[in-house]
């Protein structure tokens, strides 16, 4: 069992930062690739980036890439997603996730464990 608890979430205006940090207790962290999904209402749960379990190879979804880095710091069992001119469209709610294996990052599926999640809201 892995246990995810994600920090950081909250309110910015459009074209500022946030940095959401997902703390994993249980079992060995780097047994475990990471991702980030978010979901807003009405919607699917939507990729938005992953890395695998030595943070050596990062993954990103369309809407993420340049603007959002996912990170990792194995000793501190921490997974942390730095997003930055957010836009309100990124409004959600986001997701860390837990898997074994090294394929199909994007797919929501292929995670074993996930967090409770951390509202993000951008306003215009």
């Amino acid at each position: 069992q892995v246990q995810l608890v994600e920090s950081g979430g909250g309110l910015v205006q459009a074209g500022g930062s946030l940095r959401l940090s997902c703390a994993a207790s249980g079992r060995a962290f780097t047994m475990y690739a990471m991702g980030w999904f978010r979901q807003a209402p009405g919607k699917e749960r939507e990729f938005v980036a992953a890395v695998n379990w030595s943070g050596g190879s990062t993954y990103y979804g369309d809407h993420g890439n340049g603007r959002f880095t996912i990170s990792r710091d194995n000793f501190k069992a921490t997974v942390s997603l730095q997003m930055n001119s957010l836009k309100p469209e990124d409004t959600a709610v986001y997701y860390c996730g837990a898997r074994r294996g090294s394929f199909n990052f994007h797919d929501p599926r292929e995670y074993n464990y996930w967090g409770q999640g951390t509202q993000v809201t951008v306003s215009s």
